[in-house]
């Protein structure tokens, strides 16, 4: 019998998504602070310690189960939306930067999913929130952005959001797939993840892509993403703080206009 609340949804919107989800009386949603967007009246809200999977534990039990979130740089609680009306209400969340928002059924997956540790977004009631320990070497020591993820367990609903297009890679045994770290979104439990070496004085030097690139084996179903969040801050960061100086340059002011700063 499943565990998780099984909840109805949808995704609205192109590149600013948001998922509504619709409650029975007595569903509960649960989701990390900041993602909460609206919902009807008739839905309570409660803080809780972690995703609320683990209720009939003890104190310790609890406190240590949310403490493992720590690790993921998320907070210690989470906030369950439990419509306690009459009737279905609805309650939507919202992805925090332009991208896309994956539905993951983890009962049709067949098992836990990994994903990146800022990219789950929200979840049925019963799915239990955790970390994945990426305990290769190669892992342990180059993998910035994958050394500590989130795994996602149960048989209920979880969404997890990313920047940019998203597609999915389905990876048959053995197959192998090198990709840029901070491009990986998720994962299913059979793809083996490490991290290799790009070796090469060009590559180190000049190839401005980093050292490092993780390596996914199949079996198994990969979600990636074309627009980090890491990437896109290193960008703007950049721009900002660039010294741009028109007075002296061959365009001038028509260097702004060219880069979309008609001003």
């Amino acid at each position: 019998m499943p565990q998780a609340h099984e909840i109805d949804y949808r995704i609205i919107g192109e590149e600013m998504q948001y998922v509504e989800i619709e409650l029975d009386p007595q569903e509960t949603a649960v989701a990390e602070a900041g993602s909460f967007m609206l919902m009807d009246d008739g839905i309570q809200m409660q803080t809780i310690f972690g995703d609320g999977s683990g209720q009939q534990q003890g104190f310790l039990g609890k406190l240590f189960s949310a403490g493992k979130r720590l690790l993921t740089g998320e907070s210690l609680f989470m906030t369950a939306y439990t419509n306690i009306g009459h009737g279905k209400k609805r309650v939507s969340f919202a992805s925090p930067y332009p991208g896309k928002i994956i539905p993951l059924d983890l009962m049709r997956l067949g098992g836990p999913v990994v994903c990146q540790k800022d990219a789950f977004l929200c979840a049925a009631k019963g799915v239990t929130v955790g970390i994945a320990l990426q305990r290769k070497l190669g892992t342990g020591l180059f993998g910035g952005e994958g050394f500590i993820m989130q795994k996602l367990e149960g048989d209920g609903l979880a969404f997890v959001h990313a920047g940019g297009h998203v597609f999915e890679r389905e990876l048959q045994p053995g197959e192998l797939l090198k990709i840029d770290t901070g491009c990986v979104v998720a994962y299913t439990h059979g793809v083996d993840f490490d991290i290799q070496f790009v070796g090469g004085v060009k590559n180190t030097l000049f190839g401005g892509e980093g050292l490092f690139f993780a390596t996914l084996r199949g079996p198994g179903k990969v979600w990636i993403q074309t627009l980090p969040i890491s990437r896109l801050a290193g960008r703007i960061l950049s721009y900002g703080t660039m010294n741009r100086k028109e007075e002296g340059s061959l365009l001038g002011g028509l260097g702004n206009i060219l880069d979309g700063d008609g001003y």
